[in-house]
């Protein structure tokens, strides 16, 4: 997907206040059984297609809204992942700004995962 440079650059900016995890860093969390929330930032219609395992869902559109009722504990670890890796970046930053203190973003997102021919739950169709 071509994103526009006004995009990419308040994207750029957040990045430069998150930390990102690799797509094998998460993948050795889940495969290790370590605690922490996996959040998948994308919009309902993505979440429907299909979703990597354990994750919950918070849009990028209400995460601002919900995710203090959805986890409480502002220390909780706690992976964003998006499409790609940007919305799950300012969706990083915005939720440390609300005063959770270990968030990361997951660089390569959806798509890296389902090229990796990773592990994702899909609907019954």
């Amino acid at each position: 997907m071509k994103h526009g440079p006004g995009f990419l650059r308040v994207v750029d900016d957040a990045k430069r206040r998150i930390r990102e995890v690799t797509i094998a860093d998460v993948k050795a969390m889940l495969d290790q059984g370590e605690r922490f929330h996996l959040v998948d930032v994308r919009e309902d219609s993505e979440w429907a297609n299909g979703h990597l395992p354990t994750a919950q869902h918070l849009c990028k559109g209400i995460i601002e809204r919900d995710i203090e009722e959805t986890i409480p504990d502002h220390d909780a670890p706690i992976v964003l992942y998006c499409g790609g890796g940007f919305r799950s970046a300012l969706a990083a930053d915005t939720v440390q700004k609300m005063g959770y203190t270990n968030v990361a973003s997951m660089d390569g997102g959806w798509r890296g995962w389902t090229e990796a021919g990773l592990p994702v739950v899909k609907p019954a169709r």
